[in-house]
């Protein structure tokens, strides 16, 4: 049972001339053996947005020259001109339907997302993500027939728009996809063979790598016998000996469970991306800043040493997107209140721990000009009876995040008093610091003292631009609208 949770989560022959076959040996070992670039995941899901414009001198700042975006925010494109970032852009699994059935749906997103930021002094766009995670077996097959004919429609408009050399369409897996108890006996699971088989044999034709998440964390949170030390890198008393192969660390295991898998199907030597990849800080047991450094500098560290898996020796993957590179307060928390608190960087773009990227800046860079609302919190009333406080809070917390009072977090242990006043502060900063938004019936008072207890940090917000926010929003609004119109004008 130990190893399943190990390695769980998230071609036709051709006869070349001797001198063509040399070449393309050439240019799949130069392919294969270049070093892994180290890219983050952005995600905007916040209750306190830092401007994209801050975001992205962060990235700069941090030498960081890869980030993946979760959609195709407009204000975030924007953000990225000129910065010389490579760009993964992504689909919601939500929009595949959509995109399955209609050319001009497909035609219209890529003239809206792609094609308008190309060119010089744009947004350097590497790759769409075609969903994300569509296969997650928590999604019952519902994303699954969508997939490979969005795909399709998808890289006829890439071609139309002349982009499809420069923008490679790539769907995101989650580790669950595949299966094993050990990694040379890794296969896709069994209702996947089919549709993977097309999926891998599309993204090899045009010159895709297959992108995969692995979350180690995951597998410790999920399982009580799950040996802790072989989460990490720094050795282990749990190796999984697979043959003449020994696995150090899980991230290894899984890796390799996947290269086994592909080549199953034919495509061992495909290169591989980890789309997402990291640990939290806070909100549950294990997601702590001391583990989280241990893993992300592990991590890197291992994989820029170059020294692949036994199953790729010297052959790292491609690249690894670290998740994520801000904490997003307004996550869902249905997989776990550790949900909220992946970033590197807290939502303020201040750096968490001390962390070397392998990117030139020995240790991260904080955001710079971060505009912070005035220095004050909303705490319990010393002088009320906090007896009828329950719903209150209950109010308070489905508006703000209170998940650092969850067991295993940050601010688990201040008191019954001092879960009413983080409490009450979140909701406070949340609101912008409204007078009327600390008065909970009079059980709450505006205070100057700083009431954060050892790492229990009671946050202060950030101001942010509502015209911003507005026109982000709203360029998507937009863009729904003219999706829908195009798909009543396909189904006429």
């Amino acid at each position: 049972m130990i190893l399943d949770l190990v390695f769980q989560a998230k071609m036709a022959q051709t006869h070349f001339t001797a001198a063509a076959f040399l070449a393309l040996v050439l240019l799949s070992s130069s392919v294969l053996m270049a070093e892994s670039g180290i890219g983050v995941n952005w995600g905007t899901l916040s209750l306190h947005k830092l401007s994209p414009y801050t975001v992205v001198d962060l990235l700069k700042q941090n030498k960081i020259e890869k980030v993946k975006l979760f959609d195709a925010d407009p204000y975030c494109l924007n953000a990225l001109r000129g910065s010389g970032i490579q760009v993964m852009v992504g689909i919601p699994n939500e929009m595949l339907s959509v995109f399955s059935s209609s050319t001009d749906a497909c035609d219209l997103w890529v003239s809206q997302n792609i094609s308008r930021y190309k060119g010089k002094g744009g947004v350097d766009i590497r790759y769409v993500a075609v969903g994300n995670e569509p296969f997650l077996t928590s999604y019952s097959g519902q994303f699954q027939s969508y997939v490979v004919p969005a795909l399709l429609n998808l890289q006829q408009s890439l071609a139309k728009a002349n982009v499809a050399n420069f923008v490679k369409l790539v769907v995101p897996c989650n580790a669950d996809a595949y299966e094993s108890s050990l990694p040379s006996q890794g296969a896709f699971r069994s209702e996947l063979t089919q549709i993977m088989t097309q999926i891998v044999s599309f993204l090899n034709t045009n010159g895709s790598p297959f992108v995969v998440n692995i979350y180690p964390f995951l597998s410790l949170y999920g399982n009580s016998d799950f040996p802790q030390d072989y989460a990490f890198f720094a050795g282990t008393n749990h190796a999984v000996t697979d043959g003449a192969n020994v696995y150090y660390n899980a991230f290894d295991g899984n890796f390799d469970t996947l290269v086994a898998a592909l080549n199953k199907l034919g495509y061992g030597q495909m290169p591989i991306v980890i789309g997402e990849i990291g640990w939290p800080t806070d909100g549950a047991i294990s997601a702590n800043l001391t583990a989280a450094r241990a893993f992300n500098q592990g991590l890197i560290d291992h994989v820029l040493r170059n020294e692949g898996t036994p199953l790729r020796p010297g052959v790292p993957p491609m690249d690894i997107y670290l998740f994520s590179l801000l904490d997003e307060e307004a996550k869902s928390i249905l997989p776990g209140t550790f949900e909220r608190h992946w970033g590197i960087f807290s939502f303020d773009g201040q750096a968490k721990y001390p962390l070397n990227l392998g990117l030139g800046n020995r240790l991260l860079k904080n955001a710079r000009d971060v505009e912070y609302l005035p220095s004050r919190w909303c705490v319990a009333n010393p002088s009320r009876d906090l007896s009828g406080v329950a719903n209150h809070m209950k109010i308070a917390c489905s508006s703000a995040d209170c998940t650092t009072l969850n067991y295993g977090g940050s601010c688990n242990g201040i008191g019954a008093k001092g879960n009413i006043s983080y409490a009450f502060n979140s909701y406070y900063q949340v609101k912008k610091q409204k007078s009327q938004s600390c008065d909970f019936d009079g059980l709450g008072i505006v205070t100057f003292l700083d009431p954060s207890v050892g790492d229990c940090r009671f946050l202060v917000g950030i101001t942010d631009s509502s015209s911003s926010n507005v026109e982000a929003s709203g360029g998507q609004v937009n863009f729904w609208i003219l999706i829908l119109w195009s798909f009543w004008i396909y189904i006429l």
